[in-house]
């Protein structure tokens, strides 16, 4: 199958450390001690850096919602019926759901993408319909999807987001839905960061401590079933993944491919991010963490990535709804950067350390 994931034809280029010094100047320059706005700082740093461009310009802001299936969930491993997928890309798409309201606040776009949802929705306004699979296999019996599936639904995200970027948004967050999906990302989590299986498998919608042992002893029995190679990536997600994380690693790929900045959102997306590492790790420097999930896979996640989230706001939800907030500081970072006066035109008094 040929895909646009050979590595012989896809790169990913590091980032020129030259935007980083023009950034610093600027920064430096400007009517407030210097670091004094700390993260903010490093944010609009690496906006320049990632776009290339002393001036940068947020010009559109989107989120995609990822929806799918799981097997697993036969397993009793979700506090809900693997229904609620169906329903809530319903809510979506009325403008329901808590992306829905966070994405208006920061401005942004949703965009609803049915990648392996169980249920036919028919040709359905709004919904983007990419369908790889009607739900992924019961990952616990058989692997969750064949390898061409796995291979296809990060084909999806990227497309997705290449053809979003060519409509000329330069701002890109992604979200999920899936009942049952911190399974399949646990599973993931404790293959690649190789973290022992209790410390990457946390509560997900809600399972008392009898369901989270029955959900613990479920992966290690897949993972003693399949033993995915954490070398491969493809590989990883085909036998224990799904496929909203894979369309979700399909986005990174193609936003740090064409130099755009990308917001994950919590353990889900982020699983679909440490696929997407596996792949090419220059990714990381393309993506910003937008908070810190609850869920405890995904502290392991952030410090096998590297990456620092910017909030910590003890959200578990998904959807998105921490790249939403995200966005808001992201912005706010080249606002600070763009707007605010140098102590030149100002005409204030710079320090006597500097």
């Amino acid at each position: 199958m040929n895909t646009v994931f050979d590595l012989s034809k896809f790169t990913i280029k590091p980032l020129n450390e030259v935007f980083f010094d023009i950034a610093k100047k600027r920064l430096d320059s400007l009517t407030k001690p210097i670091g004094s706005l700390g993260i903010l700082e490093e944010i609009a740093s690496r906006l320049v850096a990632i776009y290339e461009n002393s001036m940068p310009e947020i010009k559109g802001k989107l989120i995609f919602v990822f929806a799918g299936d799981h097997g697993v969930v036969e397993e009793g491993v979700s506090a809900y019926p693997k229904e609620v997928t169906a329903q809530m890309v319903f809510n979506f798409l009325r403008g329901g759901a808590g992306i829905n309201v966070l994405a208006r606040h920061a401005g942004a776009d949703v965009r609803v993408v049915d990648v392996g949802v169980d249920y036919d929705f028919g040709n359905l306004p709004g919904l983007i319909s990419k369908k790889v699979c009607w739900g992924t296999k019961n990952l616990a019996k058989e692997p969750a999807m064949t390898r061409e599936e796995a291979i296809r639904s990060i084909e999806v995200g990227y497309e997705c987001a290449k053809s979003a970027i060519s409509e000329g948004y330069n701002l890109i967050g992604i979200g999920d839905m899936g009942i049952g999906n911190t399974t399949p990302s646990s599973a993931i989590t404790a293959v690649i960061t190789g973290r022992p299986v209790e410390e990457v498998t946390g509560r997900g919608t809600g399972l008392t401590e009898e369901d989270l042992k029955r959900k613990i002893a479920v992966i290690k029995k897949a993972l003693a079933l399949h033993n995915p190679d954490p070398k491969d990536p493809i590989d990883v997600l085909s036998k224990v993944g799904g496929t909203e994380i894979g369309a979700c690693a399909g986005v990174v790929l193609a936003c740090a491919e064409a130099r755009i900045p990308v917001i994950t959102d919590g353990f889900i997306t982020t699983a679909g991010v440490l696929i997407a590492y596996q792949i090419n790790p220059e990714i990381r420097h393309y993506v910003f963490a937008s908070h810190r999930s609850e869920e405890i896979g995904h502290r392991a996640q952030l410090r096998y990535l590297g990456l620092r989230p910017l909030l910590d706001l003890n959200l578990r939800l998904g959807e998105g709804t921490g790249s939403a907030l995200a966005m808001l500081l992201v912005e706010a970072s080249l606002k600070i950067y763009k707007e605010m006066a140098t102590f030149e035109s100002a005409g204030v008094s710079e320090s006597r350390y500097k």
